[in-house]
């Protein structure tokens, strides 16, 4: 039996709902990248933000994305937000900052998975380390950020790409429809703030 999403799940359309939702507004794109994923704010030579995805992963991409919609506005405007990464081989005190810092991006990235129709799997992203990851702990955590995510509502450009996915993987609107009703949650989120 083929469902509605079977080869829906492509680079080209997390893509175009991306830059759909945000190029214009935000003046960011989604990118796919080499091995590792990277943001890089605008230059002179190239005018516009970039989510760099590792791999052309589409859930690297949902990852990256997560990322973004929690920067905030200085924090965009420096690489990789200005954090700096510790690979594979983090000890035990640096992967637990690890799993701090990733518990909210991490929980969007199920929200966001989930709207697209897909298996979440958590990340503790330290494969090489000495360290023992209690991997069901960190997963409880981030159901948790997601589940307060949903009762309290998620930031304004996390729910505009969020409504974005839904429409277009769980409502069978066009792309166009999908960037459509997501540029519309992202002006009366802002509208709501003001």
């Amino acid at each position: 039996m083929t469902t509605h999403n079977e080869g829906r799940w492509t680079l080209n359309d997390i893509v175009a709902l991306f830059d759909g939702v945000f190029a214009e507004s935000y003046m960011t794109r989604l990118v796919k990248g080499g091995d590792e994923p990277l943001y890089l704010p605008a230059t002179t030579d190239t005018p516009f933000h970039q989510v760099i995805f590792a791999r052309g992963y589409f859930a690297s991409a949902l990852h990256e994305i997560s990322h973004w919609c929690i920067a905030g506005h200085r924090r965009r405007q420096l690489e990789d937000y200005g954090y700096w990464y510790l690979p594979d081989g983090r000890n035990a005190e640096q992967q637990q900052a690890f799993e701090q810092a990733e518990i909210a991006p991490q929980a969007l990235e199920k929200l966001f998975t989930h709207a697209c129709e897909r298996t979440f799997h958590v990340s503790v992203d330290n494969l090489g380390g000495d360290v023992d990851v209690d991997r069901e702990q960190f997963s409880r955590k981030v159901a948790a950020r997601a589940r307060r995510y949903q009762k309290e509502g998620l930031p304004a450009r996390a729910h505009a790409f969020y409504v974005a996915l839904a429409r277009y993987y769980q409502h069978a609107d066009t792309l166009n429809k999908a960037i459509q009703q997501g540029r519309i949650a992202l002006g009366a989120h802002t509208a709501c703030q003001v």
